[in-house]
């Protein structure tokens, strides 16, 4: 194998990877809470393969080649930075200034209900009073959020004909009585959150949640914290160095078709 083109190969690969991630970004430049992704690179072994039963080097194994070949794509990563606030002056809309999410109960297609997290708090409420989210998930309340009860003891329902007021630790508030609090928790590590899909969260093995020192906006939401400057600054560099890799397999690629047809000759 002819490494330098292996090792533009990787390279293509691993442009190809962060333009995907970076692409999705921008798809979700206007997406409440949505928190932008980024990708990590690392070098592949210097040694793949080694030499077996070879008596020249008292029978020792030795590493074959000392060139690095190329590049290996890493784990993503999720930058949970706050995003800005866009005043609405719905009442149900509610933004966390702070770290945490919304605890939501969430039903699959296979009729699944379990509890996810969401940063996007552009409510609404039903005809039957619930507080949910635009795709009809039902909002929890703190007890449930803080146990992971996705159970119907655990949703939020008010007066739809009553004004509603939401305090910064998120009680809620009608007809100046309190009737509730919203299900706003954190993570205590997040290297065991992961997005599910759908602007949501998910827990993984091993997570666990507690209370949030997160202030609720009434009246706001918050946006996503992709810049699009940015974004398409880096795609530039991620296409000039696709393009440079390009330009590599295709010299290696020459000089290749050379030494077949040319010095075979000689």
């Amino acid at each position: 194998m002819v490494k330098g083109l292996y090792t533009a190969y990787t390279g293509l690969v691993n442009q190809q990877h962060r333009l995907d991630v970076m692409t999705n970004n921008l798809a979700n430049s206007a997406t409440n809470g949505f928190k932008k992704e980024g990708t990590t690179t690392k070098t592949f072994g210097e040694t793949l393969a080694i030499k077996i039963k070879d008596t020249s080097e008292y029978g020792m194994p030795r590493g074959l080649g000392d060139i690095t070949p190329g590049v290996e794509i890493g784990e993503n990563y999720t930058d949970y930075g706050q995003g800005p606030f866009r005043v609405t002056d719905n009442i149900y809309d509610v933004a966390l200034d702070g770290d945490g999410f919304f605890a939501i109960s969430f039903t699959n297609k296979a009729g699944e209900t379990m509890v996810k997290y969401t940063r996007d708090g552009a409510f609404t409420v039903n005809t039957e009073g619930y507080l949910m989210t635009k795709d009809g998930d039902y909002v929890m309340n703190k007890n449930g959020a803080l146990n992971s009860n996705p159970g119907a003891d655990s949703y939020i329902r008010i007066d739809p004909n009553v004004e509603l007021k939401v305090d910064e630790q998120g009680y809620l508030y009608q007809n100046e009585q309190q009737i509730g609090q919203l299900g706003i928790v954190d993570v205590a590590d997040y290297n065991f959150i992961e997005k599910y899909g759908e602007n949501l969260y998910q827990l993984a093995e091993g997570g666990q949640v507690q209370d949030s020192q997160a202030k609720a906006v009434q009246g706001t939401l918050e946006m996503s914290n992709v810049n699009v400057v940015s974004e398409m600054v880096e795609m530039i560099t991620i296409s000039r160095l696709f393009e440079s890799n390009q330009k590599i397999m295709q010299t290696i690629d020459d000089t290749l078709e050379k030494a077949v047809n040319n010095l075979g000759r000689l």
